[in-house]
């Protein structure tokens, strides 16, 4: 068997074409039959806002060719011809591996992809698609991906604008119980507001130019207050921090308005700025704009691509070992012909013996044991020979001749009740 994969992904397809490659759990289902029926019985599918994508495996060379219809033909109203992307062997394992890490995410080192594989492969399992190989391959995936996550930390080097604001804040004066106002109420504000809340700020009230949008936010957070946009100076005057995200062309905060009376930080999120430069020269005021911030992500985002880098022994070794298992595991029917061979001579053996002497029930047990390990001692070499077969073709040779030897698969006469063997 051979590891595949198919599909599309934000690097190649835009959001007009996600959207319509998006597979609803219905689909996935169809999609499962479908692949079945080419012979494809082991088969997930991951999609994501991002991507749109089956994991499969495979055992005759055809057979990624019609996935790859199958595909198309579920999405028949869209031109997949210049971004339906296919790979076979370790390059579609490793892209597995790479995603369930986060390294092809569009945020790079996100967590979020690492639980959408999880579940994707729980659907796959749950529905009957996903047996031992594609288990082992999926949950190899997501160990290495922790394992990455753990001790290279990527996604604790926060890329989020926001984020490394509210970070910062808290770095130069503490959010814990402190008061705030926050001006806006748009994406970075509501972004903004949870960052504040996670970092146990105290009183925190918003204001924006539309009273309606602020009020609204109510529903996610109704410990806050809402004032109106024309009050904010007074509330400013009470706050021990001003956090500012609005698409005003404009100055929302004036030197000439606003004279602290006591120390105060601002963080302003917005371009253009929200907040009156002049007002640094107060030495009561602490600024933090977008311009130090950016410096700040762009650090970031230069350490996970380092991180990235180093990641690759991580995923190299995992699937060196995964190869590995997938490899013994070609044998595993043979071996375990072998073992149901063995039991069934161990047991052709006791019953002769049992049937010409007088046995007691501690005497069956201790025959059957040593026949069974006799013959387990036989064949302990050549099956750990058989695991350690490097070469599929060697595989296949071998099991041929041991298949013949042993005549393994073959149905044997029964010698009639009571007749010797």
């Amino acid at each position: 068997m051979e590891f595949g994969f198919l599909g599309v992904n934000y690097k190649k397809a835009g959001l007009d074409i996600r959207d319509q490659t998006s597979f609803t759990d219905a689909m996935k289902l169809a999609f499962f039959q479908q692949a079945e029926k080419a012979g494809v019985d082991q088969c997930m599918v991951l999609s994501t806002c991002n991507r749109s994508e089956v994991y499969y495996f495979y055992s005759d060379t055809g057979q990624p060719q019609a996935m790859r219809r199958i595909y198309q033909d579920m999405f028949s109203q869209v031109s997949l011809s210049e971004c339906l992307s296919q790979r076979q062997g370790r390059q579609a394992m490793a892209g597995l591996f790479r995603i369930a890490a986060g390294l092809e995410s569009l945020v790079l080192g996100e967590d979020q992809i690492l639980g959408q594989v999880k579940e994707a492969a729980d659907f796959a399992r749950t529905m009957g698609y996903s047996k031992k190989e594609l288990n082992r391959v999926v949950r190899d995936a997501v160990t290495c991906a922790k394992k990455i996550k753990t001790e290279l930390r990527i996604s604790e080097r926060p890329l989020s604008v926001g984020y490394v604001g509210i970070r910062r804040l808290d770095e130069l004066c503490g959010i814990a119980g402190k008061r705030v106002l926050l001006i806006g109420s748009g994406k970075t504000a509501v972004l903004a507001l949870r960052y504040l809340y996670d970092g146990q700020a105290g009183l925190v009230t918003v204001c924006s130019r539309t009273l309606s949008h602020a009020a609204r936010l109510r529903g996610e957070f109704p410990q806050m207050r809402v004032i109106g946009y024309e009050q904010r100076y007074e509330e400013m005057a009470a706050c021990d921090i001003v956090v500012t995200a609005t698409a005003s062309p404009h100055l929302v905060v004036r030197r000439e308005e606003f004279q602290p009376a006591r120390p105060i930080t601002f963080l302003d999120l917005a371009a253009p700025r929200d907040v009156d430069m002049a007002l640094a020269e107060n030495p009561l005021v602490c600024l933090i704009n977008l311009d130090s911030l950016q410096t700040t992500v762009q650090e970031n985002l230069r350490e996970r691509e380092r991180l990235v880098e180093e990641s690759r022994r991580f995923i190299e070794q995992a699937l060196d070992e995964t190869e590995a298992w997938l490899m013994q595991s070609r044998m595993d029917s043979t071996i375990c012909s072998l073992q149901q061979r063995c039991g069934e001579i161990v047991e052709d053996s006791f019953s002769y013996l049992n049937r010409k002497m007088t046995l007691t029930a501690r005497e069956q047990k201790l025959l059957r044991k040593v026949l069974n390990a006799s013959l387990q001692r036989l064949l302990r070499e050549p099956i750990q020979e058989l695991k350690h077969l490097q070469s599929a073709k060697r595989q296949d040779e071998i099991r041929s001749v041991v298949e013949q030897l042993f005549q393994l698969g073959q149905q044997e006469s029964n010698a009639p009740e009571g007749e010797e063997k």
